[in-house]
């Protein structure tokens, strides 16, 4: 906005002449288009990072849960303790996506501990009986590591600070030609591109903030692992 007036301003001073009219429209339309393809190109960015968290949280869900069902695999002692690792495991990763400040660095701390207890446990069991029945419970226990840490990437893989810096220089300098332009209409008109650049940029942040803001990743399906993890171990005598 504070472009958009500083641009009206300049023209008071010194307005376009009518030889530059014409080269003057066209350098606004390609920066205004240039303008709608950065910010489509970040939304689009934003949405398929969006789209990998949701996935790998369904992936992080599927491996936990096929461990847990892979657990009856094992000697009776280990196959108890490693369920029992795996529930306390499970909700340390619920906490990871839409706990608290506080809540995270603890879950994610205790969710280290817990890894390598998981993996102590399945390396102790196939030491003990090596057979291909044991081994898949330990290539099943590998998956859960993989996917906790294909879910950690993917949370810091965000849009670039050049993209921002570009999106936000861009929007200002096709701020500060609307402004100069010749118009027949108020000051008003000067608050439409600013307002429409602003809405796109907080939905792209938006979309791109793993933690803040309305648009989040929801673990169902780790609640859901955590809630058939619950109600096996209720029916079990």
């Amino acid at each position: 906005m504070g472009a958009a007036y500083t641009g009206d301003v300049f023209r008071r001073w010194r307005p376009i002449g009518k030889n530059e009219r014409e080269d003057f429209n066209t350098v606004l339309t390609a920066t205004l288009t240039l303008l709608a393809l950065i910010i489509g190109f970040s939304f689009s960015m934003a949405v398929s990072r969006y789209d990998q968290r949701k996935n790998n949280e369904e992936a992080e869900a599927n491996a936990i849960g096929t461990e847990y069902a892979r657990a009856d695999l094992l000697p009776t002692d280990d196959g108890t303790k490693l369920r029992e690792l795996l529930r306390r495991y499970v909700n340390q990763r619920i906490l990871f996506y839409h706990g608290d400040d506080s809540q995270i660095s603890e879950a994610a701390s205790e969710a280290q501990k817990l890894q390598a207890e998981l993996w102590s446990r399945v390396v102790q069991a196939a030491a003990a009986q090596s057979t291909p029945v044991v081994a898949l419970a330990v290539s099943g226990m590998n998956d859960v590591l993989n996917s906790q840490g294909y879910t950690q990437a993917a949370w810091g893989n965000r849009i670039p600070a050049a993209a921002w810096i570009l999106m936000g220089l861009i929007a200002i300098v096709c701020n500060l030609l609307l402004g100069y332009r010749e118009r027949s209409a108020g000051l008003l008109v000067l608050l439409v591109v600013p307002i429409v650049a602003s809405i796109a940029f907080f939905l792209i942040a938006d979309i791109d903030s793993p933690r803040g803001g309305v648009i989040r990743v929801i673990p169902h399906n780790l609640i859901g692992v955590s809630q058939s993890m619950n109600a096996r171990q209720n029916a079990s005598p």
